[in-house]
């Protein structure tokens, strides 16, 4: 399995957002090289709740070593505000080294945080963040655990702010940084200039970032981009007007022609492999 720095050696790196195990595995077979877990997709789809951090890091743990046992491509993983103070990010980043995670960012946000594209956001201070980074960065064992500091600076002090926010961000150790919520083509492209190091961008749907392509994004100098809930909202739609096809109709017929099979199910999930085997 390739580390997240090889990747970003050979060119962009698109990661779709994963909520369980079996969406990893589309990412997969889909022929993307890394994927992304997302904490609003882990809260929405596992527990129903907003994306306020109510997971425990317990909780997020357990569902992040579903997802990267069942792949063979890294993950890196939304770790929101680090689960609490600078001691909570050391038992973060060991506990998801352990569940087999290739990286995690992490937020200067309050808790309990908000979604990146909301307004109301509140940071902490910047040193605290920093303080956040450098913990991260004593508790990995594997150096190439990917340390991402994510600044949502932009949207409460200014893009000048999270530029500032960022390069203390990389002092402290920090790997890459996340700028949150960037609106224009010039913003990316100005902080892409401001700040030296590996850039993730966040290409969420109905937020505040227009919709580049991942060209576009690596013309304006973009090492990685994710897409957080692309699958997850795809699916919601589709299971949702399905439920009414089923209420209204009676019967599941009509949709059977745009369902997975069973013998692409049985495929994804390796159930003859798994069968011949016991």
């Amino acid at each position: 399995m390739k580390k997240i720095r090889e990747l970003i050696d050979e060119g962009i790196v698109a990661m779709p957002g994963a909520f369980n195990a079996i969406t990893a595995k589309l990412v997969e077979e889909a022929g993307f090289g890394a994927c992304y877990i997302s904490g609003a997709g882990l809260v929405n789809g596992v527990a129903g709740m907003p994306d306020i951090g109510l997971l425990t890091l317990t909780e997020v743990q357990a569902q992040a070593e579903y997802i990267a046992d069942a792949i063979n491509i890294p993950c890196v993983i939304d770790g929101d505000t680090g689960f609490g103070e600078a001691v909570n990010v050391t038992r973060m980043v060991k506990g998801f080294e352990r569940a087999g995670i290739a990286g995690v960012h992490i937020e200067d946000q309050i808790m309990p945080k908000k979604c990146g594209h909301l307004s109301g956001k509140t940071l902490v201070s910047a040193k605290e963040m920093a303080d956040k980074v450098d913990a991260a960065v004593d508790a990995r064992k594997d150096p190439d655990f990917f340390i991402i500091a994510r600044t949502d600076a932009k949207a409460v002090e200014g893009l000048g702010k999270a530029i500032e926010r960022a390069n203390l961000y990389l002092e402290a150790g920090a790997d890459a940084i996340f700028p949150e919520a960037l609106e224009t083509k010039e913003e990316f492209e100005l902080f892409r200039k401001e700040v030296k190091a590996p850039l993730l961008a966040n290409m969420t749907e109905f937020g505040k970032t227009p919709y580049f392509t991942i060209k576009e994004f690596e013309d304006m100098g973009y090492n990685m981009v994710i897409y957080p809930l692309t699958a997850f909202r795809l699916m919601l739609k589709t299971v949702k007007d399905a439920l009414h096809t089923i209420k209204s109709e009676g019967t599941q017929k009509s949709l059977v022609e745009s369902m997975f099979t069973r013998k692409e199910l049985y495929e994804l999930i390796g159930y003859n492999t798994q069968s011949a085997k016991s």
